[in-house]
């Protein structure tokens, strides 16, 4: 079974590709491939941050909501 890559692994593997792209001794075949790998990458990236901006919004409002309230042996 293979590990599921971390978000940080595919971040880095994002810019490495990059870096790849950048440089000038790529054939054509093996550019095109990285720049799908990046594309895909890129897409899995985006998702997994629009679903942790969710997750943090959706937190922030029910803290909004909260009230705080002193423990019951709580002496004033």
């Amino acid at each position: 079974m293979t590990k599921k890559e971390t978000f940080e692994e595919k971040l880095n593997r994002l810019e490495e590709i990059v870096s790849r792209l950048d440089s000038e001794t790529l054939s054509l075949d093996d550019g095109a491939k990285l720049f799908e790998e990046g594309v895909e990458l890129s897409k899995e990236l985006s998702i997994k941050l629009k679903e942790v901006k969710f997750k943090v919004e959706t937190l922030k409002a029910k803290g909004k909501e909260l009230e705080l309230e002193p423990f019951e042996n709580e002496k004033e």
